[in-house]
């Protein structure tokens, strides 16, 4: 019994590190409190799909409107690490998928923000007030600049 528990540990240890995530999508997780809800969210494809940035499930090019704010980030800082990057693209309280909710406002909901079918389906006025309550923006400033 003591062997099968031992080999089941190795082979979820194992598995994680085949599908190891990219380390954008960690540095973000971490960032924006996604990690908070999952106990084991580095296994967790759930924790924040790759539809996050990108068009296609499974990451890679073409890039959805949020991604594409992110890669105007760096393009306009080059100099900025990702952390910087995404916490710019979120003070700059832009709607990159022209659904109505600032970018900031969809990852505190949990939706995608650059997915136009992805929003809240509480008013934005409300969400505002539970956004703001929560720290707003500030819970989101990079470890280093805190």
């Amino acid at each position: 019994m003591r062997q099968g528990w031992r080999w089941a540990l190795s082979l979820l240890l194992l598995g994680g590190t085949v599908s190891a995530m990219p380390p954008f999508r960690l540095t973000a997780i971490q960032q924006l409190g996604y990690d908070k809800l999952d106990p084991l969210w580095q296994y967790s494809g759930k924790v924040m799909s790759c539809t996050f940035c990108h068009v296609n499930r499974q990451g890679g090019a073409p890039w959805n409107a949020f991604g594409q704010a992110l890669q105007h980030g760096f393009q306009a800082n080059p100099n900025d690490n990702f952390s910087q990057v995404l916490y710019g693209v979120l003070a700059a309280n832009g709607d990159s998928d022209g659904d109505g909710y600032p970018d900031a406002i969809e990852v505190f909901a949990r939706t995608l923000p650059g997915d136009p079918d992805s929003h809240p389906s509480v008013p934005l006025a409300e969400l505002e007030r539970q956004f703001q309550a929560a720290g707003g923006l500030a819970q989101y400033v990079p470890k280093s600049k805190k």
